[in-house]
């Protein structure tokens, strides 16, 4: 019998096809080896509700909600009426509240684990009887500000007004749990700056591994769509398209960058893979060359078969899972210098830093007049500084139980997780309990 935790997150924690599904589903593996997990989280894409039971056989019990985006809308719209940061609200279920509070008495559970620092508000009640560790990932409140820097007229008041609130509420949060995490050392120190001395000994890096395994030019991947990819001349973007940061900076590229690509290489393409690409992104399908696949079986053939990788973003916190599936996958890659913040000592021979629209493109033209390019570097240096066993060690003492790190050998173990046909390798676990609310 292993000692309880309860694990809570905004989204539901599998398949692993975007920056903070891949972070949690790691960490739930990661976790379910030394705790008994009791997870409660929301479902926000029906299609994911297929992926119940692949989450839950990882935990001893699951509370499993759906989330209307559009009722959440509506909910977090009182929090003009309250002054609480929109987010709070938004995600504000009386459903999963009653479930919190009932396990962590059911169970007696004395830790927890929280992944985004809108589910603390379903802890804050127990703190006494609670070790509890945040993992706020960014700084939340600063990419607010960023799109409040990006917007004009009324939009602009709200997201300033986001970044002030939940500003607010995040320190407090810091304040009130005894460990929290953020996914470099730079967010790390900047949190830390925004804190009381006393609070700032709380704050520590809890940085994202990468399964190398998985993306390597190696693994066998299957391409489920009627794309001609071994054949063409391409570069490639890959991200959820429903986040903004990711639709801003495909824009952005297809405006500043791409037409100077385009006139000098009339025959390349650049194709935009990801989920859910709204009406903007969707558009770029009218510019020459530019494809927007919407989702896709398996990110993997994309990669493999590009020239280059792309990740021009304009707005970031913390380290891009992108660039990093694209360097274990020995692609060359360019790359804002935000996409790189917090990031030390990285290979240089085939990851570019650039921000100015004419170097990425002669960059780019670069890399399409030349056969493939694979850039060992960088596939090495993610070998050798990103496995997710490595980062995720410090979580143990973060949970105040780092003798529990003795009770496993890695080097015993078989490779967990998704084989590249994306069936789970892991054994059938329990069964899921599903709330039904908007």
């Amino acid at each position: 019998m292993k000692e309880p935790l309860l694990y809570l997150c905004h989204r539901i924690p599998f398949p692993p096809n975007k920056g903070d599904k891949i972070t949690t589903y790691n960490i739930l593996k990661f976790l379910s080896r030394y705790f008994d997990i009791h997870l409660g989280c929301f479902v926000d894409d029906a299609f994911d509700k297929q992926y119940q039971q692949d989450v839950a056989q990882f935990c001893a019990s699951c509370h499993i909600m759906p989330l209307s985006r559009r009722y959440s809308q509506i909910k977090g719209l009182t929090a003009l009426l309250t002054g609480q940061p929109i987010t709070v609200p938004f995600y504000a279920r009386a459903h999963m509240q009653t479930w919190v509070d009932q396990t962590i008495a059911k169970y007696a559970i004395r830790k927890a684990f929280l992944y985004s620092g809108c589910m603390a508000q379903y802890v804050m009640k127990h703190q006494e009887n609670l070790h509890t560790v945040m993992h706020f990932a960014d700084i939340d409140s600063d990419k607010w500000r960023q799109y409040a820097d990006k917007t004009q007229g009324i939009m602009q008041a709200v997201y300033q007004r986001e970044h002030r609130t939940l500003a607010v509420y995040e320190q407090a949060v810091a304040a009130a749990f005894q460990v929290s995490c953020f996914v470099t050392q730079t967010e790390t120190d900047t949190f830390k700056a925004m804190l009381p001395t006393a609070v700032r000994s709380k704050i520590h890096p809890l940085e994202n591994g990468l399964d190398s395994a998985f993306f390597s030019p190696e693994a066998d991947c299957h391409l489920g769509e009627s794309y001609s990819l071994e054949s063409e001349n391409y570069i490639v973007f890959t991200g959820a398209m429903d986040y903004w940061a990711n639709e801003d900076a495909v824009i952005w590229f297809c405006r500043e960058v791409w037409p100077k690509v385009r006139a000098a290489e009339p025959n390349a393409k650049v194709y935009l893979v990801g989920s859910s690409p709204g009406p903007k992104v969707t558009a770029l399908n009218n510019q020459p060359g530019v494809v927007v696949t919407g989702r896709v079986e398996d990110v993997r053939p994309y990669l493999k078969y590009a020239k280059a990788a792309i990740a021009p973003m304009q707005i970031a916190r913390g380290v891009q899972n992108k660039m990093l599936e694209a360097m274990a996958m020995a692609k060359p890659v360019v790359v804002s210098s935000l996409t790189i913040e917090g990031m030390e000592d990285y290979p240089t021979s085939q990851l570019k830093v650039a921000d100015s629209p004419d170097v990425i493109s002669q960059w780019l033209l670069n890399k399409l007049n030349q056969p493939h390019i694979v850039a060992s570097e960088s596939r090495n240096w993610i070998e050798q500084h990103f496995s997710w066993e490595a980062k995720l060690r410090p979580l143990l003492d973060y949970l105040d139980s780092p003798s529990l790190a003795t009770q496993y050998d890695p080097a015993t173990q078989r490779h967990e997780g998704l084989r590249g046909d994306g069936t789970n390798t892991n054994p059938p676990g329990c069964a899921v309990k599903e709330a039904q609310e908007l």
